[in-house]
């Protein structure tokens, strides 16, 4: 692995989003966790019992402080911290969220301290000649927004509009890579379907009716965005999922795997394919299929119970680029791993599968990290550990960078000497 066959301009990096990290937010999901906290206590042994790392998490899990984002992680105010272990691991990228609550708390009214904010966070990550992805949505909205409906309504996407097109105003000559929305897909399921978040609706209707809403609100701000900055590169973060038949040649296994891959892996990028400079795309989950239901081994599993198969990423980069033909970004891709026991081993085969890809031809441009931080995972809480660095909440939000990302930062370094 030290001789590298990364082009010398490969995008090296981590991922972020403002919720999960920055703290003191007021938002939909900052409302929602207040009011649901208790709850998601009390029901976490129900919900949460049968993951094997249940003992070790359980006493977290049953409190309902878990639930609430509240100071986050202090990225807000520690950014420039931040920014510099992003260097210590000798990475060139860093994808990051702005608050849509922060710059337009209320309607119509754009917060000047907020901008100043985020104009010097992206300063301060060019002083570093780390690369900016700014993500432009990531699920959280203005309380004021939610009121009128959300993305339910397809009047409210002018809002949406509003704030790319300030946005744009504001940031789009610093920027030269841009993602518009994260994984429309599993919000779309998980708040309009399932119900499991807000606004914990179970309607198909309202499913589509957001589902499509996103693809035009792409679409609008794609316009806009190449309209005012014809340089920008602009797609999304989808979630994919490599799925495979259990039985790969039962016919029922193989019909409903190939309706899964089609609605959940292309269907959102299909009707975008005109408005997309490159795709960007979130790999955690390989899953099997067996009479048309999940059926996934039982090992090798992470913190958070899902099954690991980090060599996965290989197939669906190979069906993106026979698909699309377009440079292609992974967004995020990491593991919950509270000990650190796997993330090394996830990384490894994750590099393995990207140069596999590159050496059939692939255009793969770039690999950012989920996450750079430990953070609010979102549902869950706190108690899941995805962070190249730990992050100690009960000790001043102390930094500690774990030894997988050590073993990559030095890997990094390697990279760049061949």
């Amino acid at each position: 692995m030290k001789k590298s066959i990364f082009p010398k301009d490969f995008y090296w990096g981590a991922s972020t989003a403002s919720h999960q990290v920055e703290g003191g937010n007021h938002n939909d999901w900052t409302v929602w966790e207040l009011a649901h906290a208790a709850e998601l206590a009390k029901t976490a042994k129900e919900r949460l019992s049968s993951i094997p790392t249940w003992p070790d998490f359980k006493d977290e899990a049953q409190d309902a402080n878990n639930y609430v984002s509240g100071n986050g992680i202090d990225h807000y105010g520690r950014y420039k911290e931040d920014f510099d272990i992003l260097q210590k691991l000798n990475m060139n990228a860093f994808r990051f969220g702005i608050e849509w609550a922060r710059l337009e708390p209320e309607e119509g009214v754009w917060d000047d301290e907020a901008i100043a904010h985020y104009r010097d966070y992206l300063k301060e990550l060019r002083a570093r000649n780390i690369e900016p992805f700014l993500n432009i949505w990531h699920w959280t909205m203005p309380v004021w927004f939610v009121e009128k409906g959300g993305f339910k309504k397809r009047s409210n996407i002018k809002y949406f509009v509003r704030f790319v097109a300030k946005i744009s105003e504001e940031f789009g000559q610093d920027l030269r890579h841009i993602i518009t929305l994260n994984e429309p897909n599993v919000y779309a399921t998980f708040g309009y379907l399932t119900g499991e978040w807000p606004p914990q609706e179970k309607s198909p209707i309202s499913f589509i009716l957001v589902y499509y809403n996103l693809v035009v609100a792409h679409k609008r701000a794609y316009r806009l965005l190449k309209k005012a900055h014809p340089h920008l590169q602009i797609g999304i973060a989808q979630q994919l999922a490599n799925i495979q038949a259990k039985r790969p040649h039962d016919i029922r296994d193989e019909i409903s795997t190939k309706v899964m891959r089609y609605f959940w892996n292309w269907w959102f990028y299909r009707r975008i394919r005109n408005q997309q400079d490159f795709i960007g795309f979130n790999y955690y989950f390989t899953d099997y299929y067996r009479n048309a239901r999940k059926d996934n081994p039982s090992i090798p599993l992470n913190d958070l119970g899902w099954y690991m198969e980090p060599e996965g990423i290989y197939p669906l980069l190979l069906r993106i680029w026979a698909h699309h033909k377009k440079p292609i970004f992974i967004t995020e891709n990491g593991v919950a791993d509270a000990n650190d026991q796997y993330r090394q081993w996830w990384l490894e085969e994750t590099i393995i599968a990207m140069e596999r890809a590159l050496s059939e031809g692939v255009d793969l441009r770039g690999y950012l990290h989920w996450s750079l931080l430990d953070n609010f995972e979102w549902k869950y809480g706190w108690w899941p550990k995805f962070g190249l660095v730990e992050v100690d909440r009960k000790h001043g939000m102390k930094r500690t960078i774990r030894p997988s990302a050590k073993w990559l930062a030095k890997l990094l370094h390697e990279f760049r000497q061949t």
